[in-house]
């Protein structure tokens, strides 16, 4: 019956990508002391009622390398806006002039890079994570067949499948890692 089992690799691939993505979102909100639109990209606003991604409340420009301004189309929101930016833990104090919010970008001190390196490491911990589960999930399908009547064979087969996508995954997570690391680091 499962002589003709095949594992859906490229289902596990899709997902793998998907926590490689994450990853690179995740990382592309810490800043490496040049202003980014994408470094405000986590920040949500309270806003009537709920939570709302700050660029679907105002304008985000970078006007130049060490600012980041804010547009707020709302002048009530204004407030809101500043807070959310103040709890992210950006370590950016936002200056308001009017409804546009204006961001100033400080340069980076050893202990702050140090500081972002490790959320890095976290980020990375967590897209492994995400990894090592989808792997799970690939050895108990396998799993699941050989209780079907999958042969010894076709199980060591798959399962070594599985797991080579896995460590090409993880080296892809400690690969980019490291690139953030480096470049959070370049003063």
């Amino acid at each position: 019956m499962s002589d003709d089992f095949e594992l859906d690799t490229a289902d596990l691939t899709r997902r793998m990508d998907g926590a490689i993505g994450a990853l690179r979102t995740e990382f592309a909100s810490l800043r490496t002391g040049r202003a980014s639109a994408s470094m405000l990209e986590p920040v949500m606003v309270e806003a009537y009622g709920q939570k709302t991604p700050i660029n679907q409340v105002g304008t985000v420009n970078v006007p130049e390398p060490r600012m980041v301004t804010i547009n707020v189309w709302d002048k009530s929101m204004v407030g809101a806006v500043e807070k959310a930016i103040m709890n992210s833990g950006l370590g950016i104090n936002p200056q308001t002039n009017g409804t546009i919010v204006m961001l100033p970008i400080p340069e980076l001190n050893e202990e702050r890079r140090t500081e972002l390196a490790r959320v890095a490491a976290q980020y990375a911990e967590h897209a492994r994570v995400a990894v090592r589960n989808l792997r799970r999930d690939g050895m108990d399908q396998v799993k699941k067949a050989k209780a079907d009547g999958l042969s010894e064979d076709d199980q060591k087969f798959w399962e070594a499948e599985v797991q080579d996508l896995t460590d090409t995954y993880i080296k892809n997570v400690d690969a980019a890692l490291e690139n953030k690391q480096a470049e959070i680091m370049q003063v």
